[in-house]
C-alpha cells in the first residue's frame, strides 16, 4: 500500500469517525443544526491538539520546561489556563457551561478567532444533558487531530465532507452551507487579485 493511499485510508477513517458523532446528538439536535454543535467541538479539539504539539516541539528544541513552552510566542493560538480540551473533558457536571466558557476565553485570547465557535445553546440541559455532552466529547477525544495526524489540507477535506453530509441530511444543497472549492478557484481566476488589493 502506498503512503498516499494509506493517507487516504486514514482520511476516510477520520471522516467516518466525525460523521458518527451525529448519532450521539440525533434527536435533541435537528440535522440542519449538526454543524452548529459539531464544528465548534472539532475546532476546539484541533486547537488544543496543535497547541500540545507546539508545547512538545518547544520542549524538545530548547530543552526547557513545559511552563516555558506555554509562552505565547511559541504558539499560533493561545489556549488560556484552565480552558484546554483536557480541562473541559474532565468535567462531569455543567459540561455545557464549561464548553461555552472555554470557547469564549479562547476567542478573547485570540482576536482572529472571534465568533469561530458560534452561539449554540450549550447550557440548555434539556436539549444537551451532561451525559450527552460527555459522550460527544469522549467520541472526539478518541481521535487525535493535531498536525502530526492530520495535515491542514486533510482537515479541510474532512470539513468539506461533513458539510456535504450535513446538507444531504437536512435536504439542502451543499452550496447553502458553504462555497465549494471549485467555485472559489473560478472566482479567484476571474477577479485575478494582485498583492495589496482586497476583494
Amino acid at each position: 500500500m502506498s503512503a498516499e493511499s494509506n493517507g487516504n485510508g486514514k482520511l476516510l477513517e477520520f471522516e467516518r469517525h466525525l460523521w458518527e458523532a451525529t448519532h450521539i446528538i440525533t434527536g435533541p439536535v435537528a440535522a440542519a443544526d449538526y454543524k452548529t454543535y459539531l464544528f465548534p467541538i472539532l475546532f476546539f479539539k484541533r486547537l488544543c491538539d496543535v497547541w500540545d504539539e507546539e508545547i512538545a516541539a518547544t520542549v524538545e528544541e530548547y530543552g526547557e520546561t513545559e511552563e516555558f513552552a506555554r509562552l505565547p510566542e511559541f504558539h499560533k493560538f493561545v489556549i488560556p489556563e484552565g480552558h484546554h480540551w483536557k480541562d473541559v473533558f474532565n468535567i462531569t457536571s455543567d459540561v455545557g457551561k464549561a464548553l461555552k466558557k472555554a470557547f469564549r476565553e479562547i476567542e478573547k485570547a485570540n482576536e482572529r478567532l472571534y465568533g469561530i465557535f458560534g452561539d449554540a445553546q450549550w447550557t440548555n440541559k434539556e436539549r444537551l444533558p451532561d451525559s450527552l455532552l460527555h459522550d460527544l466529547l469522549d467520541h472526539y477525544n478518541r481521535l487525535p487531530v493535531g498536525n502530526k495526524q492530520l495535515r491542514q489540507d486533510k482537515m479541510g477535506d474532512a470539513y468539506e465532507y461533513l458539510i456535504k453530509k450535513f446538507a444531504d441530511q437536512s435536504n439542502k444543497k451543499a452550496g447553502e452551507f458553504y462555497t465549494p472549492r471549485t467555485v472559489v478557484r473560478i472566482m479567484v481566476n476571474i477577479l485575478n487579485p494582485k498583492a495589496g488589493e482586497s476583494v
